[in-house]
Order: C-alpha cells, then structure tokens, then sequence
C-alpha cells in the first residue's frame, strides 16, 4: 500500500524527532537516516506528480475540461 503525502510527512517528522533523540544507538540512527531519506524522497515525488497535475489542468490545453458557463 502506498503512502500518501500526509501519512509521509508525518512519518518523516516522527524519524526526525527520532534522530534527535541523543541516546540511540549509531546502528539505529544510520536506519532512521535511510528511513528519512527514503520517506524525503517519496514526498519530493508525491509533490512533484501533484504539481504536474496542476500545471496540467491550468495551462491552455489542460483547461479546456474546466469550462466556466
């Protein structure tokens, strides 16, 4: 099952607050760092496709859908 972009952020917040946590080990820490990368960068591409969707449906061709009468 597939994150959404909130449910993302709100686990990337959850590793961060992790990592600042000053006793843990090195071992957990380097898997929370990955842990956070990985989640950085499922919210880049969740952002990314969200964007293109916009541009899609505000640029000249995209907008012909969204006709107002």
């Amino acid at each position: 099952m597939e994150m959404t972009f909130e449910q993302a952020i709100q686990a990337l917040e959850k590793t961060v607050k992790a990592l600042e946590n000053k006793d843990i080990a090195l071992d957990e820490a380097v898997k929370l760092y990955n842990e956070g990368l990985r989640l950085s960068k499922l919210c880049y591409e969740l952002l990314t496709e969200s964007e293109k969707l916009v541009v899609k449906t505000i640029t000249p061709q995209g907008s012909e859908d969204f006709k107002l009468e």
